[in-house]
């Protein structure tokens, strides 16, 4: 599978869920990428 960046509305998707304490596995589920995406993100 090719790796492809988390593109700008990405990122504030996640950092909006993760200032509201949102789950990773949540956020990951929301904006349809792995954990660990979301999780390097961090």
């Amino acid at each position: 599978m090719a790796h492809t960046e988390l593109d700008l509305r990405e990122r504030r998707a996640i950092e909006d869920m993760l200032n509201a304490k949102v789950p990773v596995s949540k956020i990951a589920s929301e904006i349809g990428r792995h954990r660990e995406s979301v999780r390097s993100f961090v």
